[in-house]
């Protein structure tokens, strides 16, 4: 794949995230991206003026739900010509660290793999950036699967970069909570090669929509259960 070639469109998810948006959007490098698509998902703030502004690609999803937006997102990507080689998935809440995309793309780029997944592993974590229920979670999810599929995860990251046409092949379905998990059984199933690179994770601008109350959090863990143990009977 030629590395100077124009072929990763990023899809980011928001939801009343008008404070970071902007802030996520301007650290994207645009060397290789060919649109960045913002899915403004019931957001009752600006924040759909402010990604427009900042030069992105503004969709709205009326469905609630994280699975709900990537969809949306992806089904726009399918209409471009050329299609993109590369999607990469980056939350809109500033958590992440948009400038280290191209340590994603990096293995994509050299062919040891085709989904790559954004490690937030403790040494690079902002202090607080993940709460002690996310971080148990995590282990719990990844664990599970180790067991359940044979397939060694560490995180459940949102900042990953996958082939579309990997992505296609997946059949991803899920609207909500249970979006990441279901990537990355699906994968597992097919025997998709992965890295896992590490990236840098920091405290959101705002307030979390799951981690930041216990009725997310609560919900959240138990479709994330739900989903891998759902895959397991097929």
């Amino acid at each position: 794949m030629d590395n100077n070639k124009k072929d990763v469109v990023v899809i980011i998810p928001a939801f009343n995230e008008e404070q970071s948006i902007g802030h996520v959007i301007a650290e994207i490098p645009q060397d290789e991206v060919i649109e960045v698509i913002v899915v403004n998902n019931g957001s009752d703030d600006n924040t759909a003026e402010v990604a427009a502004r900042s030069g992105a690609t503004v969709l709205t999803e009326t469905r609630k739900g994280y699975g709900s937006a990537c969809l949306k997102g992806i089904g726009y990507a399918a209409t471009l010509h050329p299609e993109p080689a590369i999607v990469v998935f980056l939350d809109a809440d500033y958590s992440d660290s948009p400038g280290e995309m191209s340590d994603l793309l990096q293995p994509l780029r050299d062919g040891t793999a085709d989904m790559v997944i954004g490690a937030r592993v403790p040494e690079k974590r902002e202090p607080g950036s993940m709460m002690p229920q996310q971080i148990f979670g995590n282990w719990l999810a990844t664990r599970l699967m180790r067991v359940i599929y044979g397939v060694h995860y560490t995180d459940l990251g949102p900042f990953r970069a996958i082939r579309f046409s990997t992505l296609n092949q997946l059949g991803m379905t899920d609207t909500n909570f249970g979006w990441t998990v279901e990537m990355q059984i699906k994968a597992a199933r097919m025997a998709v090669p992965f890295r896992e690179i590490p990236v840098s994770y920091k405290n959101r601008i705002g307030v979390s929509k799951i981690a930041g109350t216990v009725s997310g959090t609560v919900k959240a863990g138990y479709k994330i259960i739900y989903t891998i143990f759902k895959y397991s009977r097929k």
